[in-house]
């Protein structure tokens, strides 16, 4: 036998409340002495003078490996055990025996390490290491004694166990699906505690400041207050004369409060209208580096997508609000006619303005994304797209002008013949307004360099007030289903569907109503 194993013989004695411990130990050293297969195989029959060699050779070799392994059980338990377990004839025996003594305890000790490592939670203002640490420990003891925990179960049930100033670092885990190890996790916890903590720190920083300010205010208060002295019950009610107005010249009222500032209000501006054409478009993207996720605010564009239920996914915004996801898909944007980028997963949330690109998500599968003046995104060193930074945002250049859910269609080389009427164009952009209304905004200011001139006759106008001549015949219906089909097909449309598609055919039953709609290609 080798030093080591007699330092294990020495130092590992079974007394009772170290049974696993025992237990794993002295199954390496009967594993080592090639002795352990007497545990868990029978004992061969006895030889006799008919025995072969071979059964001969089983027997002997059984024997004596039962024996060593009864030497070295009986050698590593206290001597009350010893005197106890001296008749037994085989290792089996014994080892059956220990089991049954002090295998329920162990047991009961398992089941209350699990309890406490399933039940643990981080307290408010712990620190992360120390939580870890409990953590850990629990889970040493139940498996110490012989509990089994898959490691994804592990990491689980440690990211539920965190507080509720971790909700951002549990979301990133259950989105990005992360593999840790307890030592990563440990890391990761650690680093977003830290960004934590210097959050916080800012907040208390204003928090403060603000207290401060109104601090300060109440003072200057207090001692005007003692300035004007004591209140007189008897003193009248001094009423303010106000002063003259800045916009119309008269004394009596402010400003705010002038008739004439009021009556142009309601008159209405022309600026107020254009700001409505300043829309952003829902095919304008934003490269955001901060951002764990696709985001977009309408379903324009999705290839693919599966709705979601309330609540199933949520996101933080920046003041710390949460907003649910309403569907997750594939959006494919068409940078020019030959390019286009493919977002994968990205999330519908209604309640967004813009449209925002993941520079972390990119980065997933395979694209790189430099920034300086302008933004490059590249992939295998080949330049997929760029943008430039407006007003504090990285916009995304796209070379063409359809919506995200169209494809691309051939352009119109018909020439369009622009009208030089400039009373007409304006009749044009403003909704085909009369020409009463043009003038009054040409009076008003907006359109003073207008020079007014009659419209001349507008298609649309006509077309719009039209009304339809009464059509007193009747045509047949049918009295059941089936017995009359309507169909019709309709196209070539001038933006094809996803799949190429052009035309639509339908089919309705005349008496139910009841119709089918299916797409063509040409």
């Amino acid at each position: 036998m080798t030093p080591s194993l007699m330092n294990i013989l020495k130092d590992n004695t079974l007394t009772g409340d170290n049974y696993v411990t025992w237990k794993r130990k002295i199954g390496l050293l009967l594993q080592s002495e090639k002795h352990k297969f007497v545990l868990t195989t029978p004992k061969p029959p006895a030889p006799n003078n008919e025995s072969s060699i071979m059964c001969r050779d089983e027997y002997e070799q059984w024997k004596t490996s039962d024996d060593m392994a009864k030497c070295y059980i009986m050698a590593t338990i206290s001597d009350v055990l010893q005197q106890q377990h001296e008749g037994m004839e085989s290792a089996a025996d014994i080892m059956m025996s220990l089991e049954e003594m002090f295998a329920m305890k162990s047991r009961t000790t398992k089941r209350e390490a699990v309890t406490a490592f399933m039940n643990l939670r981080m307290k408010p203002g712990q620190a992360v290491k120390d939580h870890m640490m409990k953590v850990i420990a629990h889970l040493n003891i139940a498996e110490l004694h012989g509990a089994e925990i898959d490691g994804e179960t592990k990491i689980d049930m440690v990211v539920n166990s965190l507080s509720d100033s971790f909700d951002q670092f549990k979301l990133d885990y259950t989105l990005n699906k992360k593999e840790y190890t307890l030592q990563g996790l440990m890391q990761d916890v650690q680093s977003a505690e830290k960004i934590l903590v210097k959050g916080k720190g800012q907040e208390i920083h204003m928090v403060g400041k603000v207290a401060t300010v109104k601090a300060r205010q109440k003072v200057k208060k207090q001692q005007k207050k003692k300035q004007l002295g004591p209140i007189k019950k008897e003193t009248k009610k001094v009423t303010k004369i106000k002063g003259k107005c800045f916009l119309c010249g008269e004394k009596g009222h402010w400003k705010r409060n002038c008739p004439k500032s009021q009556n142009k209000k309601e008159e209405g501006n022309l600026n107020y209208l254009e700001t409505c054409f300043l829309a952003d478009s829902t095919d304008s993207w934003i490269i955001d580096s901060g951002a764990t996720n696709h985001v977009c605010y309408s379903l324009q564009g999705f290839q693919e997508r599966r709705k979601l239920s309330k609540n199933e996914i949520n996101l933080r915004l920046g003041n710390g609000t949460l907003v649910s996801a309403s569907a997750v898909g594939d959006i494919r944007v068409y940078l020019d006619s030959r390019r286009h980028l493919d977002l994968i997963d990205v999330y519908y949330v209604p309640q967004f303005k813009r449209n925002l690109i993941s520079v972390s998500c990119l980065n997933k599968f395979g694209y790189s994304v430099t920034f300086n003046k302008v933004f490059i995104i590249s992939k295998n060193d080949k330049i997929i797209c760029q943008g430039t930074l407006e007003n504090g945002l990285y916009f995304l250049h796209r070379n063409i002008s359809h919506s995200l859910d169209t494809e691309i269609t051939e352009p119109n080389h018909k020439r369009v013949k622009l009208s030089t009427d400039e009373t007409y164009l304006w009749h044009l952009r403003l909704g085909h307004i009369n020409l009463n209304r043009i003038k009054r905004l040409v009076s008003d200011g907006p359109l003073s360099d207008l020079k007014v001139d009659d419209l001349p006759t507008c298609e649309s106008c006509l077309e719009g007030k039209m009304t339809k001549r009464t059509f007193s015949a009747k045509g047949a219906r049918a009295t059941e289903c089936l017995g009359l089909i309507h169909t019709d097909v309709c196209g070539p449309m001038s933006i094809q569907a996803r799949g190429g598609y052009e035309y639509f055919i339908t089919f309705t039953d005349d008496y139910s109503r009841f119709g089918y709609v299916y797409l063509m290609r040409h």
